[in-house]
Formats: structure tokens, C-alpha cells, sequence
């Protein structure tokens, strides 16, 4: 179970809050998706879940347990923009084979042709780096992945085949996720549940649980259906 504690998060000592009383519960394989305006530290709580941050409040418990502060982190985070994510020197292969050596399997699923692997990341699409970065996040350590609008920049076919990928790896390993984003039925297809935080004056503290929003089966359908849902 990864459970954040009444967390609170602001800038400096003295500044104003980002959020107070911040709570979630996500249990193994579940999915759980974070909707809401921009502003209001959607991403910021997705760094703290991911141990990228220290709360000001509150703690981040895995299993019961604060999570690691060195070597890997249970919780992998995949933001919007790969290209800030990779070392711009290393080869591909080189920054995948950094976290751990991943099946050709994942590969094929995510879509990575082995040619990649001897390439620079400027040498790739975004949507091409996008499927490095997320195949480096799901490693044989990942019980948690916090995906803060993973495929928002990518067309909707590349993000149908990257979140079938992921749907599938987590559902048959027992990966739980986060999945943050401004789009509304991305969310209601891929999460049991999704939490809706507040407008302007409700912000992330006004977070509600929309358990009864409606969800569906992934994208497991045909490519372009399925990315069409996605749009």
C-alpha cells in the first residue's frame, strides 16, 4: 500500500502552503487517477508520492515503511518531457541498462526498436524517448508508478499503444499507479477511481474521491478506437 498522511507542501519556511491535509491510499495494481486545474501542485504531490520532494507535513509510507533514500525507489515518476529526464551524453541503451536490463518483451510491447538503443535522446522523436522513459520507470524493483501527464504531448495513437503497455505490465506484475492529468476520459478509461481537486479557492486540500466515475476496461480494444477514447 503506498498511503500519503495528511501531507502539506510549500515553498521555504515561511511561504505560503501549496496544500495541507493531503491523504491517499493506493493499493497494489490499482489505478487512481489525479484531475484537476493547473496550479494547484497536482505535480508537486507527485514528486513528494515519489520521494523526489520532502513533505513539510505529513509522511509518505510504503508497506507501513518511509520509502528509500538511497538506491531505487519503489515509486517511479514519468513526466511530460523525457528530454529533461535522460543524460544527453549516454547512448539509450546506456541510460535503460542504468536502472536494470529490460526485457525484450517490455521492449516490443512499448514499441522500442532495438536501433534506438545505440542512438543520443536528440537523435529521437518525443514520442520515441517518452517509450525509453517509461520503459526505465517499470523495472523489476517499480511497486509504484506516478505517471504526472505522461503521454499529453504525444498524438493519440502513441499514447493508446504507450498506456496499453502500461495497463498490461501493471496488471500482470501487481504495479500500482497514479495517473495525473487534465484529461477527463483518459482518466475514466484507465482508473478505478480518480480524485478531483478543487478550483481556484478549493485547491489541492478540496481533493474529492470520484469513486463512482466511470471506468473502463483500458486500452485493450482496437488501436484506433481506443485512441480515439484517448483524444
Amino acid at each position: 500500500m503506498l498511503e500519503a498522511i495528511d501531507l502539506g507542501y510549500r515553498f521555504g519556511s515561511s511561504g505560503p502552503w501549496l496544500f495541507q491535509g493531503m491523504n491517499i491510499r493506493i493499493g497494489p495494481g490499482e489505478v487512481v487517477g489525479l484531475f484537476g486545474p493547473s496550479g494547484l501542485g497536482k505535480t508537486t504531490f507527485g514528486h513528494l508520492l515519489g520521494g523526489y520532494l520532502a513533505p513539510a507535513q505529513g509522511r509518505v509510507l510504503l508497506g507501513g515503511a518511509a520509502l528509500p533514500v538511497r538506491g531505487y525507489c519503489p515509486v517511479q515518476c514519468v513526466h511530460q518531457h523525457p528530454e529533461l529526464s535522460v543524460n544527453p551524453r549516454w547512448r539509450l541503451g546506456r541510460t535503460l541498462r542504468e536502472a536494470y536490463d529490460p526485457p525484450e518483451a517490455l521492449l516490443d510491447s512499448l514499441g522500442i526498436a532495438a536501433a534506438w538503443l545505440s542512438r543520443y535522446p536528440h537523435e529521437l522523436s518525443g514520442g520515441e524517448l517518452q517509450r525509453i522513459a517509461v520503459a526505465r520507470a517499470l523495472g523489476p524493483g517499480t511497486r509504484y508508478l506516478v505517471a504526472d501527464e505522461m503521454t499529453a504531448m504525444l498524438d493519440a495513437i502513441t499514447q493508446a499503444h504507450i498506456w496499453r503497455a502500461v495497463m498490461d505490465h501493471c496488471r500482470e506484475n501487481g504495479v500500482g499507479a497514479l495517473v495525473i492529468s487534465h484529461d477527463e476520459a483518459l482518466l475514466a478509461r484507465l482508473c478505478s477511481r480518480v480524485i478531483a481537486c478543487g478550483g481556484v479557492t478549493g485547491g489541492m486540500s478540496a481533493a474529492v474521491d470520484l469513486a463512482g466515475m466511470e471506468s473502463g476496461e483500458g486500452f485493450a480494444g482496437d488501436r484506433a478506437q481506443a485512441a480515439g477514447s484517448a483524444a
